[in-house]
């Protein structure tokens, strides 16, 4: 179901009665522990991905970089996104590993807060940002990577409880 959970069925919660856009009034909701889960993967060439997982990339530590640009990501996610509240995240977890298919990389995002509105977007947006940085310091090396899927695995706190992606194996 695409719709706002705080809205009725069917009906987007960033849209007016009138279906004008509009940021989603939050500030009457009670501050719950939030947290989200959003992974993506980027797949390369396997001398590439040798490069990376080896240390030896020619602009340095691929990982860290794509790990810090995560964390800048999902800080900066209500500047990106046009109706996004501005978060105080209490925390990010970002982990970077080989995907299971050896073929590229799998990076996972944990977003935490505590307030009135989730932290699923940040999630989201860091996994994003962090994927393009990996692509943005290797892609000399392998233009033809690619980036995805890219998803939510699962989100708790707020109204609505606790939400797991089909099929997503918990983290």
């Amino acid at each position: 179901m695409i719709g706002a959970m705080d809205a009725a069925p069917n009906r987007l919660s960033h849209l007016t009665t009138s279906g004008e856009v509009h940021m989603v009034e939050v500030g009457d909701r009670p501050a719950s522990d939030r947290r989200a889960v959003a992974e993506g993967f980027i797949t390369m060439a396997p001398a590439v991905l040798a490069l990376v997982l080896e240390g030896r990339a020619a602009k340095g530590d691929v990982l860290a970089v794509a790990r810090v640009a995560a964390i800048q990501g999902a800080k900066r996610t209500w500047e990106l996104i046009p109706l996004c509240h501005p978060i105080a995240l209490t925390g990010l977890e970002v982990r970077i590993e080989p995907s299971a298919d050896g073929c590229g990389l799998r990076l996972e995002a944990a977003a935490r807060t505590t307030g009135p509105t989730g932290v699923e977007m940040e999630a989201l947006t860091a996994v994003q940002v962090g994927l393009l940085t990996l692509y943005d310091m290797v892609k000399s090396a392998d233009p033809a990577m690619t980036i995805g899927p890219v998803r939510l695995l699962s989100k708790t706190g707020g109204r609505h409880g606790s939400w797991s992606h089909p099929g997503a194996v918990p983290s």
